[in-house]
């Protein structure tokens, strides 16, 4: 049983997102990336204070993250599996050619949407969902989408975008 959020997300959030797309775009198009930067931090865990990624993890059962050459060897060795069997056995290269999972959710998450390789998790999933970096502003695009995906993501733009 997935465990509830702390923060009482509006229930259609994902719509108020992309309801909100338009007014999050002209933001980011706009934003003033070293004021943003200085207020990412305390908006990051802002939202992970409020918002319990184990409740959700929309993220683990929807998308893959990138697999860089780092993260398949140090997954691989705490699998203890040859990189090689490891790629065969969950990875496929998407039309970009990075490496990411063959399907959907990931295979690594549980019912209870903990993640049996967390310690050992790509890059990518240690820094999703970028509400502490400049990624948030510099790849608006991803972040648009990560809006309707993620819930802190929600809550940081809503935030930056009602001040």
């Amino acid at each position: 049983m997935a465990q509830e959020h702390p923060y009482p997300l509006p229930a259609s959030w994902e719509k108020t997102a992309a309801e909100h797309a338009k007014r999050y775009k002209q933001w980011l198009q706009r934003a003033n990336v070293k004021k943003v930067m200085k207020e990412l931090p305390d908006l990051h865990e802002e939202a992970f204070s409020k918002i319990n990624c184990l409740a959700c993890a929309r993220c683990c059962r929807n998308y893959s993250p990138r697999f860089k050459t780092p993260d398949i060897k140090r997954i691989s060795k705490r699998l203890r599996m040859k990189e090689s069997a490891f790629i065969d056995t969950y990875l496929r290269l998407d039309e970009d050619g990075d490496y990411v999972v063959k399907s959907s959710p990931c295979p690594f998450i549980g019912d209870d949407n903990a993640c049996s390789i967390y310690e050992d998790r790509p890059s990518d999933c240690a820094r999703y969902p970028y509400t502490d970096e400049d990624v948030l502003v510099k790849r608006p695009a991803l972040t648009l989408k990560n809006t309707t995906v993620c819930p802190a993501v929600f809550y940081v733009m809503e935030t930056l975008t009602t001040q």
